[in-house]
């Protein structure tokens, strides 16, 4: 929380010292698809011609996985290899989209739930479904972003915040009153 603290105030200060910086940060912190295009789609095709059939590769040890540390390595699948190539993946495609768009709150952690939830619990349809959900969900905030003040576009990470919140809110309400 500390460090938090100190780069926003860091972040802070060097908007004082250039407003004009001002609306392009507000766009990258809140997420903006609105200058996202052909050329975006060209640039982000190769990393998910590369991430997903790795990740479906890796999608057996993941399942292993779940069952524990000690059960997968019995089953001898390579875990070490596999977690390191599935996170190097996972930090690239998350940088690459962060890049693009900006900090757009939620997708990557509302989107698998919502495919668990339907009863999706091996990963070799996990993964996919969990990209096209979140697709899905990227594409009904930014309609309802643009539609909401319309002519005036709002941040697509604002109805991801406030809808996600709320949805992770009433999953982890739902999980700790089952527990009791």
């Amino acid at each position: 929380m500390i460090v938090g603290v100190v780069l926003a105030a860091a972040t802070q200060g060097l908007t004082l010292l250039d407003p004009s910086t001002l609306r392009p940060m507000q766009q990258f912190m809140l997420g903006s698809t609105s200058l996202l295009g052909w050329p975006q789609v060209a640039l982000s095709l190769p990393l998910l011609a590369l991430a997903l059939p790795a990740a479906l590769v890796g999608s057996r040890t993941l399942d292993a996985l779940g069952l524990g540390e000690a059960t997968a390595r019995s089953l001898g699948l390579p875990l070490d290899g596999t977690r390191a190539l599935l996170l190097a993946l996972l930090a690239l495609c998350s940088g690459a989209a962060v890049a693009q768009c900006g900090l757009v709150a939620f997708v990557g952690l509302v989107a698998p739930h919502t495919v668990r939830a339907l009863g999706v619990s091996r990963y070799r349809w996990l993964l996919p479904l969990s990209a096209m959900s979140g697709g899905a969900l990227l594409l009904a905030a930014d309609i309802v972003a643009r539609w909401v003040m319309a002519p005036h576009e709002q941040p697509v990470g604002l109805p991801t915040a406030l809808l996600g919140g709320a949805y992770l809110l009433s999953r982890l309400a739902h999980s700790t009153g089952a527990a009791r």
